[in-house]
């Protein structure tokens, strides 16, 4: 029996352009679930994590998802669990460690962020000269509140590397605010206890 070369083209135009739209949809969610990633620090999941990256020069890495400890706020009263990674599944559970950044203890720039009306809902309470105060699997690390900064969604200098220990927190702003907040409440401290063993990863 002869194949119809007629029907036999329009089959294959058929089934090419079937699986394009098979494949635009599927780009379409990837889109979705990566744009939605992170509700607070959006623009941190862009970034891509350079090997290079200070972040990697401590002997441990945590995987995304890992409980890697708390952080007190004694001004607050609160201590909060601290997970590795800024997206959803993290965020919704506690704190969140940013992968770009050197875990707490480190001499570098070590960013933490939380949801507006969870974890950090009372941030804008903490007065300079507070206490913060990390623990980890390393030991202990005391942080004291130095600046507050407001800045744009997409403001970069909030993750640049510092040439001290410093924590940053970060959320999103106003506190009060229906829908996406335009703006990040930014708390830096700096690092006011050092154990030797961790400053030597971050030397």
């Amino acid at each position: 029996m002869r194949k119809n070369p007629i029907l036999t083209a329009v089959s294959i135009i058929l089934i090419t352009t079937g699986i394009a739209s098979v494949g635009f949809a599927v780009t379409q969610i990837q889109e979705m679930r990566v744009s939605s990633s992170s509700q607070v620090l959006p623009e941190l999941t862009a970034l891509p994590i350079s090997s290079n990256s200070p972040a990697n020069s401590v002997a441990f890495i945590p995987a995304r998802g890992d409980y890697i400890g708390s952080i007190s706020m004694p001004a607050l009263k609160k201590t909060l669990p601290i997970f590795q990674g800024t997206e959803d599944g993290q965020l919704k559970k506690g704190v969140g460690h940013y992968e770009g950044s050197v875990l707490p203890g480190v001499r570098d720039n070590s960013v933490l962020a939380g949801h507006r009306d969870s974890v950090f809902s009372q941030l804008g309470k903490l007065k300079l000269g507070d206490l913060l105060i990390v623990n980890t699997a390393t030991g202990n690390y005391t942080y004291k509140v130095a600046r507050f900064r407001i800045v744009q969604a997409d403001d970069r200098t909030v993750i640049v590397p510092t040439k001290n220990a410093v924590l940053t927190l970060s959320t999103c702003y106003p506190f009060r605010y229906f829908g996406n907040a335009p703006k990040r409440f930014i708390v830096s401290a700096n690092l006011i206890e050092t154990p030797e063993v961790v400053l030597a990863l971050g030397s």
